[in-house]
């Protein structure tokens, strides 16, 4: 099945898609030819595992196991924005109607046992109006013009290759290649977008999967934006809902409630513009005592907003 639908694949891909050794694969190889299905594997450069291309197989031999896992599938958010999710729905649908009554009878009590919610609490959906544009320029290989917004609001014009769009929960990133660059651009900050007459021609090397593990590992480990501050204490136990889980260690080493139960510790942002942000929302019950940056910009903001509103 993975080569029919993906062509020509070496061993070692091989290997990795169905978790087992290169020599396993070779054996296979070799059962699969001696049972009439004409797979043969070349070695050397260049070379691969491949079927000839008149041979096709029906869907047939589905486990239980295996129906179950399929109807445990729904329509992430992502996928409705992009607007493909009536498509999947008809495309579940054939492959229902494609099994025996008996493995049928599995979609609703798999439905009804197993639900994957892809959105994370609190946070909203992000507005991406020019997702269908650059998603044109994706399956078409045509460069994009766009304007994007920096971190710091300042906005710039781009033109760039659009090599793959990735849903992170329900946030959307591309990756994109500039100046022989590889970047991630996050899809709501595109400002204005439209593909370019010029086609280009994607890296061969570039595998979308891989390269957005590497840059999401590199992109966790960035060097954090640390912040010294005083937790009123009915805020202090509903710090992981805001921080996530990784604030539990902050906690251990923050030092005694003062003598208004306050505690004093050090809270880890991304930059300096989202710890102002996220401050700013938690109210009074948050104090900057360090950098002194920080602490200034957020009297400043609020400074701002009281008066905006008294006068």
């Amino acid at each position: 099945m993975l080569l029919q639908t993906r062509g020509r694949l070496t061993a070692h891909r091989l290997a990795g898609e169905l978790e087992v050794s290169e020599r396993t694969i070779y054996r296979d190889i070799e059962a699969l030819s001696t049972a009439g299905v004409p797979v043969f594997a070349e070695r050397g450069p260049g070379g691969g595992c491949s079927l000839l291309e008149s041979y096709r197989t029906n869907l047939t031999g589905l486990t239980t196991p295996e129906v179950q896992a399929l109807f445990m599938l729904s329509i992430p958010a992502p996928l409705a924005q992009l607007g493909v999710s009536q498509e999947l729905k008809a495309a579940l649908l054939k492959l229902s109607a494609a099994l025996p009554a008996a493995q049928r009878q599995k979609e609703e009590w798999s439905r009804q046992r197993i639900y994957l919610d892809s959105t994370w609490w609190f946070q909203e959906e992000e507005a991406v109006p020019f997702l269908p544009v650059i998603q044109q320029a994706l399956w078409s290989n045509h460069l994009l013009a766009m304007k994007y917004r920096l971190a710091f609001g300042a906005e710039v014009e781009r033109v760039i290759a659009p090599l793959g769009l990735i849903a992170k929960t329900n946030v959307w990133y591309l990756a994109a290649q500039r100046d022989d660059l590889l970047r991630v651009y996050r899809v709501s900050h595109v400002l204005d977008a439209r593909p370019l007459e010029e086609v280009f021609e994607r890296p061969p090397d570039f595998d979308l999967v891989e390269f957005w593990k590497v840059w999401a590992a590199h992109y966790k480990d960035r060097p954090e934006f640390t912040v010294t501050a005083r937790i009123a204490p009915h805020l202090a136990p509903e710090l992981p809902r805001y921080f996530g889980e990784g604030i539990h260690p902050a906690l251990d080493e923050a030092s005694p409630p003062d003598e208004q139960g306050w505690l004093t510790l050090r809270l880890p942002f991304e930059s300096f513009e989202a710890a102002r942000d996220r401050i700013l929302g938690l109210g009074r019950a948050v104090e900057v005592l360090a950098p002194e940056a920080l602490r200034l910009s957020v009297i400043d903001f609020a400074q701002q907003i009281v008066a905006f509103y008294t006068n």
